[in-house]
C-alpha cells in the first residue's frame, strides 16, 4: 500500500496573508499591525511601542548536536533584536516562553539562558516575565521583545520609492557559510576541515557570524533618528526573499547590482573550497540579522558620509524601480535576469 506523503496545507507567507485579511483589524492606538518587522502602537503621547516576536523550535531554527544552548540562546535574542534594529526603535523589555522536554538538566536550561542574557544586557534589555511548559516534542523558545521611539519616527517597509538607493549593513552570506561548515563538521570544534585550504581564521569566522551574530541597533536607530531611511527590514530569510518584501509592501520593483553585494573574504575563500558561487550564499542565506534599506538618491552622499564618520559599514547594491520592472539582478557582463526566490520560507 502506497504511503500518502504529507504536505503543508499553505506556504508561510500565504498564510500571513490571510491571517492579515482575515482577522486584523484597526484600532484606536494600532499604528501598524501585521506586515512589517514589529507592531507598533502609539501606547502613550509623544511615543511609540514596537512588539515583535519569534518562535523557535529544535530540528527546525537549531541543532544541539551542532550549537550551544547559550548559542541558541543568544541568536535566540539576536534574531528579535534585529527585528527591533530595523524598525529603528530601542529594544527595552523582554518575555521568554519556553516548553522544556524530558532529558534536559537545569544547568542546560540555564545556559539556555544566560545566552539570551548576555546579548540582551549589551542592549540595556530587561527580562519581565514568560512561561514555562514541559514538551514531548523537543525545545521549544518563544521570545517577545518590546521597544520604543518617539512618535511617528520609526522605520517601515512600505515607503520605498522609485529612484531611491538599495543598502545593506556589513556583509552577506557568512552565516550560511557557517552553518554549512557546522553541519558538515557536526560542532563548532570539529577538525574536519584543518587540512583543506580553508584557514582556520575564516572558518572561525564564519562559524561565530552564524553562532553568535550581531544586531545592528546603532545603524537603525541612526538611519530613524536623521530620517535617512525610506523603507528598512532586517536579513533574516535571505536578501532576496526580504528584498522582496519591501518591494511587495512598497509597491516597487528593483534592481541589484551583483558586483557590489558585500562578500566576505572568509565567505569567498569557503565558497571557493567548496566551489559554490560566493553570490548564491549572499542571495540566499538567512539570519545574517544585517539591515537591508533605501534611501532617497538625494541623500546617498549624506548616508555615506555619516556611516563612515560613525564607522558603520554600509554599501549600496542597487535602485528601487516601477513595479512592473519586476525584482531583477544585473551581473558585471550587463546582463539582467530576475532575482531567483530560495530564501528561506517554513511550509515551502
Amino acid at each position: 500500500m502506497a504511503v500518502r506523503k504529507a504536505h503543508y496545507p499553505i506556504p508561510e507567507f500565504a498564510l500571513i496573508r490571510v491571517l492579515d485579511r482575515r482577522f486584523s483589524r484597526r484600532a484606536p492606538r494600532l499604528v501598524r499591525g501585521i506586515g512589517d518587522d514589529a507592531a507598533v502602537i502609539a501606547a502613550s503621547p509623544g511615543m511609540w511601542w514596537c512588539l515583535t516576536t519569534d518562535l523557535l523550535a529544535e530540528g527546525v531554527h537549531f541543532d544541539r548536536t551542532i550549537a550551544s544552548l547559550e548559542s541558541v540562546g543568544y541568536r535566540a535574542g539576536v534574531a528579535n533584536l534585529s527585528d527591533i534594529a530595523a524598525m529603528g526603535a530601542v529594544p527595552r523589555y523582554l518575555l521568554v516562553s519556553l516548553a522544556i522536554p524530558k532529558g534536559l538538566a537545569s544547568a542546560q536550561i540555564y545556559r539556555l539562558y544566560d545566552g539570551l542574557m548576555k546579548v540582551c544586557r549589551l542592549h540595556d534589555v530587561s527580562l519581565i516575565g514568560g512561561d514555562t511548559s514541559a514538551s514531548k516534542a523537543g525545545l521549544f523558545l518563544s521570545i517577545t521583545l518590546i521597544g520604543t521611539t518617539k512618535a511617528r519616527r520609526a522605520l517601515f517597509r512600505h515607503g520605498a520609492r522609485v529612484g531611491d538607493r538599495i543598502y545593506v549593513t556589513g556583509s552577506l552570506g557568512d552565516s550560511l557559510a557557517g552553518l554549512q561548515l557546522l553541519t558538515r563538521g557536526k560542532g563548532a570544534g570539529s577538525a574536519r576541515y584543518r587540512g583543506t585550504r580553508l584557514r582556520r581564521a575564516h572558518r572561525d569566522l564564519l562559524v561565530r557570524r552564524h553562532l553568535h551574530p550581531a544586531a545592528r541597533l546603532a545603524e537603525g536607530q541612526w538611519l530613524n533618528d536623521a530620517r535617512l531611511a525610506t523603507a528598512a527590514i532586517d536579513i533574516s530569510d535571505g536578501l532576496s526573499g526580504d528584498l522582496r518584501h519591501i518591494c511587495e509592501e512598497s509597491r516597487v520593483g528593483a534592481e541589484l547590482d551583483l558586483d557590489r553585494i558585500p562578500i566576505s573574504r572568509a565567505c569567498r575563500s569557503y565558497a571557493d573550497s567548496r566551489r559554490l558561487d560566493p553570490l548564491q550564499l549572499a542571495l540566499t542565506g538567512g539570519e545574517d540579522y544585517e539591515l537591508l534599506f533605501t534611501v532617497s538618491s538625494t541623500k546617498q552622499p549624506i548616508i555615506e558620509r555619516q556611516a563612515r564618520a560613525r564607522g558603520f559599514r554600509v554599501t549600496c547594491i542597487g535602485t528601487i524601480r516601477p513595479r512592473r520592472f519586476g525584482l531583477q539582478m544585473r551581473s558585471g557582463d550587463r546582463t539582467i535576469r530576475p532575482i531567483p526566490m530560495r530564501s528561506y520560507e517554513h511550509f515551502r
